[in-house]
């Protein structure tokens, strides 16, 4: 596509349907769209007319954006790509980001069924809110500017993963070799930061205790937790790790889980509006697939929509649940990076916890 995607992938490689199916079933939601909304006009109190009116047409201009983008697909079914215009282009471009590499909110440790391609993602139902549990977002006191980092995950009965340069806000080297806590910080996991999640009752967070290590090639650090004081809750168990490469990584559905945040920086702010529709900060589940295993063999790729917040994300195999990789960056056009686990089964580091090697 013109300009190119964020995820890297174009339509013909993100979905598995014909185009001309995926056109039709956006062009059927639309139309579901628009006879919901002139239904749910006429029940709205005099009071939030404006309001109703702001929103009406933040979806007017949504579906014109998405009606360009069914032309575009069956332009392209046709084989006629020279003539797609640029409206089409953005919208083909904004049905892959919603629906080919969609980034789902996550509610009660669960998510909504999913049509198209990854309606797939309903037999795997229960792995997925399994791994949903063991993630969290990485949160600190103390910060000068922030109140929290990215994602991390459980990889032994009380150890956490996420990146070095997520535990670089808060930790510093104690001089003899290893690690500690930067003078008046402390750090905390929480696995729910749902969107319209209740007030926390401590349940779902856990303090980091320690700083275990920090590695020196790859960007990776390990922290000791336990269950916050007075919280009542207990650490779940931790995920499975991958021990070997799946023989087709490249290809291969996977997912990743974390907290996307805003970062326009990095990434293009109308594509990151119509992924992740302006809500930021809070738990996603983010499919796609894995794309390589770069020949250095400590970086592999993958196409889910990720942002800043996801830094230290677990990136699934769907097939399975064994975390493959440890999201650790992407580039805007071109795609995300991941550190391979399975290249690191006998890593000095990894050696000093109980990773859950399976």
């Amino acid at each position: 596509m013109r300009g190119g995607s964020p995820v890297a992938t174009g339509p013909e490689k993100v979905f598995d349907e014909d185009l001309l199916e995926v056109a039709a079933r956006v062009r059927k939601g639309l139309d579901e769209e628009i006879s919901e909304s002139d239904v749910a006009d006429e029940d709205v109190p005099p009071e939030e007319v404006s309001a109703a009116q702001i929103e009406r047409a933040a979806h007017e201009e949504r579906a014109r954006v998405l009606q360009a983008g069914v032309r575009g697909l069956e332009k392209l079914a046709a084989g006629r790509r020279d003539d797609v215009d640029d409206d089409e282009y953005f919208g083909v471009e904004a049905i892959v980001l919603l629906e080919g590499r969609p980034a789902i909110l996550v509610q009660g440790q669960d998510f909504a069924a999913q049509a198209g391609d990854w309606a797939v993602l309903e037999g795997q139902r229960a792995g997925i809110r399994e791994s949903i549990a063991r993630v969290g977002r990485v949160e600190v006191s103390g910060h000068l500017d922030l109140d929290w980092l990215g994602t991390g995950f459980l990889v032994s009965p009380d150890v956490v993963m996420t990146n070095r340069h997520v535990a670089a806000e808060f930790t510093r080297s104690d001089g003899g070799g290893g690690f500690t806590f930067r003078p008046g910080m402390g750090a905390r996991i929480d696995t729910r930061e749902e969107l319209g999640a209740p007030a926390s009752d401590g349940s779902f967070e856990f303090n980091v205790t320690e700083v275990v290590g920090i590695h020196s090639e790859v960007d990776m650090a390990l922290l000791r937790v336990a269950p916050a004081a007075g919280g009542g809750g207990t650490l779940p168990t931790p995920l499975p790790v991958a021990a070997d490469a799946p023989a087709d990584l490249a290809g291969r559905p996977v997912y990743v889980v974390g907290y996307p945040a805003a970062d326009g920086r990095r990434n293009e702010p109308e594509a990151m509006s119509r992924i992740f529709m302006d809500v930021y900060n809070v738990k996603r589940l983010q499919p796609g697939t894995a794309t390589a295993l770069l020949t250095d063999g400590f970086t592999m790729t993958h196409d889910c929509s990720t942002l800043g917040g996801n830094s230290g994300s677990p990136v699934f195999d769907l097939a399975d649940h064994r975390v493959l990789g440890l999201h650790f960056g992407g580039r805007f056009r071109s795609g995300n990076f991941a550190v391979p686990l399975f290249a690191l089964t006998e890593d000095p580091l990894l050696a000093r916890t109980e990773v859950n090697w399976v």
